[in-house]
C-alpha cells in the first residue's frame, strides 16, 4: 500500500512558507492559542502590514486558519486538513530554549497578563452590579429557567461553578446539590458570593480563590459543573473547558451558558468581551476533544432590542461511564458450602 502523503510540489509549498524566521516564530507562538495581528506585533515588534503578509503565506500553505469575530481577526495553528499535522510537527521540532522563542513566549505571557488585569480591574470596579450587568441582553429569570429544566432536579452529590461572579448558580441549584464549591478570580467577586451565600442560609456551600486554567482542585471530583457567561471573557476558552473537564466524574455533566456568536463589537471596549460568541460546531468541538459529549443545546432568543443577544446553553457529559458500562461484568467465582 502506498504512504499517503503530500505531492512534491505541495511539500515544497510547505516548506517554502515555513522557511522563514518570522514565520517560524508565528507558527510558535499561534500553537500557543489563537492570537489577533495586533498581539502578534506587539509580540513581533513588526509592523502590521509585514505581519499580515506573513500570515497570509502561512494561511495559503493550509498552516494557519483565520476567523473572523466582529471587527476582529484571529488566528491560529490549523487543526484539520492535510498540513496540520506537518504544522504541529515543525513546532514541535522547534527548540523552545531558543532565545528568540524564549523572548516571543515571554512578550506573549506579558500581553495575555496585561489583558487579565485589565479584565480583572473591570470585574473589581462591577463586582456589586454583576447581576444587573448580566441582564443587559437577556432576561436572567429566562436563563435560569432553562438551566433548571437542562439540568433537571436529580440529585448530585457535588457542583463546581467556575468564574462563579455572585454565587448566584450555587444558589439556584442549592436543593439539588449536597457539597457544591465555587471558584473565581477575583477577590471583590468573592466577597459579594460569600455574602449571597450567607444572605441566604447556604452553609453547604463555600468559596474559593482559584484561578480557571489551573485548578486548585482534585481531577475528577464533581458531578456536575457550570460555567455561567464566562468563557467570552477569555482569550483562550477552550483551555478552561479542557481544566473544567478534569474536573467532572465519570458520568458527570459539564453546563456552559454563553453567548452565540454575534457582530456587537462595541462590547470589546465596554465590557471587555475577548471572544464573540460561540457556534454550536465550535463549543462541540471543544468538548469532544475535552472527552466530552454534548447531550443538549438550547438557544433562547434575546428580548428586541439594537443590541440583542441569543444566549446558548450547552449541556455535555463525560463517556467514562458509558465506556465502562459496556465492558462485560467480571463473573464472581461460586462458593461451595
Amino acid at each position: 500500500m502506498v504512504k499517503p502523503g503530500f505531492s512534491l510540489n505541495k511539500l515544497v509549498d510547505i516548506l517554502k512558507a515555513s522557511a522563514e524566521p518570522t514565520r517560524m516564530r508565528l507558527l510558535v507562538l499561534l500553537s500557543s492559542g489563537d492570537l489577533t495581528v495586533s498581539d502578534l506585533t506587539e509580540i513581533l515588534s513588526q509592523s502590521q502590514p509585514r505581519i499580515s503578509r506573513h500570515l497570509k503565506l502561512l494561511s495559503e500553505a493550509g498552516l494557519i486558519e483565520r476567523y473572523q469575530e466582529g471587527a476582529w481577526a484571529w488566528f491560529r495553528l490549523r487543526r484539520e486538513g492535510e498540513a496540520a499535522g506537518l504544522a504541529r510537527k515543525l513546532v514541535e521540532e522547534a527548540s523552545h530554549a531558543d532565545a528568540v522563542i524564549t523572548r516571543d513566549q515571554g512578550r506573549l505571557a506579558q500581553v495575555r497578563a496585561a489583558r487579565a488585569e485589565k479584565a480583572m480591574a473591570y470585574f473589581s470596579r462591577n463586582a456589586v452590579g454583576w447581576d444587573n450587568i448580566r441582564k443587559l441582553h437577556i432576561s436572567e429569570e429566562k436563563v435560569e429557567t432553562a438551566l433548571r429544566d437542562m439540568v433537571g432536579d436529580q440529585p448530585v452529590d457535588s457542583l463546581l461553578d467556575l468564574g462563579t461572579g455572585t454565587g448566584r448558580l450555587l444558589q439556584l441549584f442549592e436543593g439539588i446539590y449536597r457539597h457544591g464549591m465555587g471558584i473565581d478570580a477575583s477577590r471583590e467577586m468573592l466577597a459579594v458570593a460569600r455574602a449571597n451565600l450567607e444572605k441566604s442560609g447556604i452553609s453547604k456551600a463555600s468559596i474559593r480563590q482559584g484561578d480557571i486554567f489551573n485548578l486548585p482542585l482534585e481531577n475528577g471530583g464533581y458531578d456536575l459543573v457550570t460555567i455561567h457567561q464566562v468563557l467570552h471573557y477569555l482569550e483562550d476558552p477552550h483551555l478552561a473547558i479542557s481544566e473544567a473537564a478534569r474536573m467532572v466524574r465519570p458520568g458527570g455533566r459539564l453546563v456552559i451558558v454563553d453567548f452565540a456568536p454575534h457582530g456587537i463589537d462595541s462590547l470589546r471596549g465596554e465590557h471587555l468581551h475577548a471572544r464573540l460568541g460561540f457556534s454550536h460546531q465550535m463549543m462541540a468541538d471543544w468538548l469532544e476533544q475535552a472527552g466530552l459529549e454534548v447531550v443538549k443545546t438550547r438557544d433562547l432568543e434575546p428580548e428586541s432590542g439594537a443590541e440583542a443577544l441569543t444566549v446558548t446553553i450547552w449541556l455535555a457529559r463525560d463517556r467514562r461511564i458509558e465506556m465502562a458500562d459496556e465492558q462485560p461484568a467480571p463473573k464472581i467465582a461460586s462458593r461451595r458450602v
